[in-house]
């Protein structure tokens, strides 16, 4: 689209022989040229980085000779892929000035130089991250991937199933050697950490053919299901059916008993510290994760204290909406009312749960019909709602969001996690669906897959701060647009915008401040609404995952800050639908380029 309007522009100046010079032509076929070469630049090195990983390109909807393969997950690859970005990034450098490049490839060249920066120095800090916990371990994220991503349409796509299956081991085998190095070298995560991933590890391998029984295990049930809906023989679907039960009894059972072997191991060896301030670089690397997640130069201090600053605020809507009801109390008092009456809480019943779906889907139509009054571009992919596998779902977040597959086979999805229900109110049932759906995460990322004309690290890639503060947005924008009319679902919003603001305090206090888990759980308790388990479940997350909780309230406080700051210079020529395309035409970015892009509009607008 870019190089069409280019090629117009030097149309028009041909056409007049009043305007026309030769430098002028020049330059712009010089332009184009630039263009052109720094987009296939960007093309062949996202080639060379999918070319190593053939789980990014089943991601993305890509079935070729790799469908079959895991990639490599050692140190080696690691280094390999820093040697590879650092070579990329002095590579541009020496071909391509930014001067010479339109807008879209200038920002397209900053967004890179800012991309290998960040991977660079969280590279130092590599083996600080925790190969196996309960947020991210690959003993759930692996099943999980073959699950929601591995597709099949024909034989030969379970025949690839089956390769997964049968590779799995050798994959397994590198992440339970990184683990145990890492243990052995006194970073392991906290004790309270290995029984979840033993429950989730044993649940992939219990149930047919691991044992005698009906209930069938998780991948045999997802291979079984797939494969029953092929065009293809029942003699083939069975011989399919035989390969698949063995290749989990010969090659993944194994896997996971050496797994589990291991994580028993390191469990007796846990210490019960909780903040990575006990690595000997702590202090360092919870520097570079706040650096990483917000892109700002915050300190943990001045996270804490803007953590605090919020929680105060948002303590103060909050009492409001509490006078609205009628609520004779205080504050403290009300959280209780919220947290135990049984009003606010589905059963925990497959009704309840059902319940809960169809109240998350009103909440789907009630915003869908809304979208074209505030948003110019709108998500061509469709999004579906869907309850988080049972294999995962006792350790596994409250909700999150899985982008759609460029080429449309893959709906986005919203998970809602509905183990126990009394960690999911009704009250917050809007509010979550709004940040991980429409208009949030959804509406984002397929507004992102679907740009044209971009690198595809801008296609793809994210910046937390970007995606996550866009969420925290989309909550409060729903009330902008008229949504929320229950008192106490918007206090459900005023309480998730409260969790994000808690997030700051207790993640710099585990982290910076040497707070413990339990000390942190009683500060969620008593400044929050939050259900019990839910909030252990928070403060868990935030323990193996540093610093990335702080990224929603920073980003967020940063789109709301730049939306009134265009309202008030641009006056009654701001638009909410352009301000909003603004910030979502460009894809992820980091919050200063943000900054930057949404000044240049407002000046453009107001000259």
């Amino acid at each position: 689209m870019r190089l069409f309007h280019a090629v117009s522009a030097v149309a028009l100046t041909l056409a007049s022989p009043f305007l026309f010079t030769p430098a002028v032509a020049q330059t712009s076929a010089a332009q184009e040229a630039q263009d052109a070469a720094i987009l296939a630049f960007f093309a062949d090195y996202d080639a060379e980085q999918l070319a190593h990983s053939p789980t990014t390109k089943a991601q993305r909807g890509i079935r070729d000779g790799d469908y079959g393969k895991w990639g490599d997950f050692s140190d080696v690859e690691a280094v390999r892929e820093h040697d590879a970005d650092q070579a990329a990034l002095k590579a541009m450098r020496a071909r391509f000035a930014p001067a010479k490049l339109n807008a879209e490839n200038q920002l397209s060249f900053r967004l890179f130089e800012k991309l290998i920066a960040r991977r660079d120095a969280a590279f130092a800090f590599r083996k600080n991250e925790y190969v196996f916990d309960q947020m991210n371990g690959p003993h759930a994220q692996l099943p999980a991937f073959l699950i929601n991503i591995h597709r099949i349409d024909t034989k030969t796509d379970a025949e690839a199933y089956i390769s997964r299956l049968n590779g799995l081991g050798l994959v397994m085998d590198q992440l339970i050697a990184a683990s145990k190095e890492q243990a052995d070298a006194g970073k392991s995560p906290p004790k309270w950490v290995y029984p979840y991933i033993l429950s989730d590890a044993q649940n992939v391998i219990s149930g047919f053919p691991f044992t005698k029984i009906a209930t069938e295990a998780p991948l045999y049930a997802d291979f079984k299901g797939k494969v029953e809906k092929l065009s293809i023989t029942q003699a083939d679907k069975d011989a399919l059916l035989a390969l698949a039960a063995d290749a989990l009894l010969q090659k993944v059972k194994p896997a996971y008993v050496r797994l589990i072997a291991e994580m028993e191991r390191q469990e007796k060896i846990a210490g019960t510290d909780d903040g990575i301030w006990r690595f000997k670089d702590g202090t360092a690397y919870y520097a570079e994760r706040l650096s990483n997640y917000t892109t700002t130069a915050m300190t943990p201090d001045q996270i804490h204290q803007v953590g605090l600053d919020n929680v105060a605020r948002i303590h103060g809507e909050m009492r409001e909406i509490m006078t609205r009801t009628g609520f004779q109390g205080d504050l403290p008092a009300f959280f209780k009312f919220m947290r135990e009456d049984k009003r606010f809480y589905a059963p925990n019943t497959p009704e309840g749960r059902a319940l809960y779906l169809a109240e998350t889907e009103k909440a789907k139509q009630w915003v869908t019909a809304k979208l074209p009054e505030w948003f110019g571009v709108l998500p061509q992919a469709p999004m579906v709602v869907k309850p988080v596998e049972a294999f995962r779902e006792k350790s596994a977040g409250k909700a999150f969001y899985q982008s759609p597959a460029p080429d449309g086979s893959r709906p986005g999805t919203y998970y809602a996690n509905l183990y126990d229900m009394n960690d999911m109110p009704l009250f917050e049932v809007e509010a979550l669906f709004y940040h991980e759906g429409i208009p949030g995460h959804h509406l984002q990322r397929s507004i992102q897959t679907e740009l044209k004309d971009v690198p595809a690290f801008r296609q793809f890639g994210g910046v937390t701060a970007y995606s996550e503060g866009w969420g925290l947005y989309s909550e409060k924008l729903a009330k902008d647009m008229g949504l929320y009319t229950d008192p106490y679902r918007d206090f459900g919003r005023l309480q998730l915008e409260l969790h994000r603001a808690i997030r700051l305090v207790v993640d710099s206090g585990l982290h910076h401040k040497k707070w413990t888990r339990e000390q942190a759980i009683r500060y969620v308790e008593d400044n929050s609404a939050d259900a019990p388990g839910g909030i252990v479940k928070a403060i868990e997350r935030y323990i193996v995952y540093p610093g990335q909780a702080t990224a929603y309230l920073v980003g967020w406080l940063k789109i709301s800050e730049l939306r009134d700051r265009a309202s008030a210079k641009m006056d009654d020529k701001f638009d909410v639908r352009a301000f909003h395309d603004v910030i979502l035409k460009s894809g992820p970015v980091p919050l200063d380029v943000m900054e930057e892009r949404v000044d240049s509009w407002i000046a453009t607008h107001t000259r």
